[in-house]
């Protein structure tokens, strides 16, 4: 569980990070590294990148809580917390891909694949 905790992190801090590199790419980095006071608007893959890392920050206190949950309760069927914790990272690496490339409808059933993995780990704790 360790590891899918640590690879979550990871690709929320990757998804925060892109956003930022487009940032620095469309003003450069001098004005990257300055105060940002005036910044113009987000292009088209900035302002995604930010949107799905708004939405990884809105469901990773979710999958953080069941994972700890999942690794502190006497008889919690690890196994399948573990699996429903890789089915939720996997799809978020997913969502983040096709949320930049702009792909509708696949971006629902991604977001609701990491959904199930989220109810996966739930079950497992119960």
């Amino acid at each position: 569980m360790v590891f899918w905790i640590l690879t979550c992190l990871g690709l929320y801090l990757f998804n925060v990070y892109a956003a930022g590199a487009a940032l620095m790419l469309r003003i450069g980095p001098a004005a990257y590294m300055g105060p940002r006071d005036r910044l113009p608007e987000a292009g088209v893959i900035q302002a995604r990148l930010q949107r799905a890392a708004t939405n990884f920050l809105e469901n990773l206190p979710v999958f953080l809580a069941l994972a700890l949950v999942a690794l502190i309760v006497d008889g919690a069927d690890i196994a399948l917390a573990e699996t429903g914790a890789m089915v939720f990272v996997l799809a978020r690496a997913v969502f983040i891909s096709v949320y930049v490339a702009g792909v509708p409808y696949i971006r629902s059933v991604v977001f609701t694949t990491g959904l199930f993995g989220l109810g996966m780990m739930a079950m497992a704790v119960v």
